[in-house]
C-alpha cells in the first residue's frame, strides 16, 4: 500500500476502523442479544416452524456473520479504491 500522506493514511485506518466497530456491533446484537438476551421474548415468534429465539441462536447468528464478512469485502473494496491502495 502506498499512501500519499500521513493524513490520508490516517483517514483510511480511521474508516477502516470505523466500519468494523459498526459492523461488530451488528453481529454482537444479532448473536448476544438475540442469541442469549432476548431469546424468550423471540421465542414467542415462530419461523419457518421454529421459534425465533432458538433460530437466531443456532443458525440466524452465522448467517448473519457471513454476510457481514461479504459486506465488509464490499466495503472495503470501495474505500481501497477511494484512496488508491487498491490491487
Amino acid at each position: 500500500m502506498a499512501f500519499k500522506n500521513e493524513e490520508q493514511a490516517k483517514a483510511y485506518w480511521s474508516e477502516n476502523l470505523s466500519l468494523m466497530f459498526k459492523l461488530l456491533i451488528v453481529w454482537f446484537v444479532v448473536s448476544f442479544g438475540f442469541g442469549i438476551l432476548l431469546v424468550d421474548v423471540l421465542n414467542e415468534v415462530r419461523f419457518f416452524g421454529f421459534k425465533l429465539g432458538f433460530w437466531f441462536s443456532q443458525q440466524g447468528s452465522i448467517y448473519t456473520f457471513v454476510a457481514l464478512i461479504f459486506f465488509y469485502v464490499f466495503k472495503m473494496n470501495a474505500l481501497d479504491k477511494k484512496y488508491g491502495v487498491d490491487e
